[in-house]
């Protein structure tokens, strides 16, 4: 009870606990995730709050808002009160997408937010049915020039990274392929191990086991480096594919108008998270780079992929409405 009373007081500076202008450090921080729980973002989002409960000294209640393309997670954030007692797990589709996919939103990514920090990023890797006749990415290329619309590819929804990155490989190489959306990473990647769909670009956080155990054949990787835990596949670029890049990345996000000590305090507790051990192993377990840094750092990374996306979008005319 002293260490409540401590930090009650110390609440009222605005220095001590992100709840610096909320009622009293006894309530809990509520961490939206606009994902169904058991998915890599949520998964994260309970290894980081479980990380950084302690040093903030309050609670954190995960809450899972899925839906609209997580636009109803991230609408309820924009609209909380700016006291610290409410954050949002921000992924491709919130920072980036959405604003291209939708003609209109409830929110603005920038206006109606406090960026917090950056989490990290993970690639996404160019997977096949190990029966696929291209046994390497030049193969594949060359298969599905030769073959216009008739090779189908898979992705865990429409505007989905998975989709989006495939759609920046058909602009970069002129390619052709037809896109199958699926409702989620699970089953669209149980269709390509089975052979019904041929081929999709998969995310090491939900496909690494498969790639690794030859399930899927993995023939290019979206990172600039080549990943430690697929030290034999090419990336993208040494593949000859130029401004190939494809990855999913995360940040923390809080309704605009968080005062500048909330946003320093959460801020400091995330990037020290990232050196615990448990943070550590499972970035690692899913090939995740983390990306400490500042508020500015992250809102600038948010800007750029934003720029680039929104004319891999514009060029592909998808829209979400």
């Amino acid at each position: 009870m002293q260490r409540r009373h401590l930090l009650a007081t110390l609440a009222a500076t605005a220095f001590a606990t992100p709840a610096a202008h909320a009622q009293g450090s006894d309530q809990p921080i509520r961490w939206v995730v606009p994902y169904p729980a058991g998915g890599g973002t949520d998964v994260l989002a309970r290894t980081l709050s479980e990380a950084m409960r302690g040093p903030l000294g309050q609670s954190i209640v995960v809450d899972n808002r899925p839906g609209a393309a997580t636009n109803i997670g991230a609408e309820l954030v924009a609209r909380a009160k700016p006291d610290g007692l409410t954050i949002l797990s921000a992924d491709n589709a919130v920072l980036a997408f959405n604003e291209h996919l939708f003609a209109k939103l409830p929110f603005h990514p920038e206006k109606d937010f406090s960026y917090i920090g950056a989490i990290g990023r993970f690639p996404l890797a160019l997977v096949v049915h190990p029966d696929f006749p291209a046994k390497t990415f030049a193969e594949f290329l060359a298969h599905v020039k030769a073959n216009p619309g008739k090779v189908n590819y898979a992705s865990p929804g429409n505007g989905s990274p998975h989709h989006l990155a495939m759609e920046l490989f058909k602009n970069r190489t002129g390619s052709f392929l037809v896109h199958i959306p699926y409702r989620g990473a699970a089953p669209a990647m149980a269709d390509v191990m089975g052979g019904q769909v041929p081929c999709m670009f998969l995310d090491l956080a939900s496909g690494l086991s498969v790639m690794q155990s030859g399930k899927v054949r993995v023939l290019a990787i979206g990172s600039a480096q080549r990943s430690a835990l697929l030290p034999g596949v090419p990336t993208l670029a040494e593949a000859g594919v130029k401004d190939s890049e494809v990855y999913a990345f995360q940040g923390i996000l809080g309704p605009a108008g968080l005062p500048a000590p909330v946003v320093a305090r959460l801020n400091a507790e995330l990037n020290k998270s990232f050196q615990t051990a448990a943070v550590q192993k499972r970035f690692a377990d899913i090939g995740m780079e983390a990306l400490p840094g500042t508020p500015a750092q992250f809102l600038a990374l948010a800007r750029a992929e934003s720029r680039r996306w929104g004319a891999v979008i514009r060029a592909a005319g998808i829209r979400l409405d």
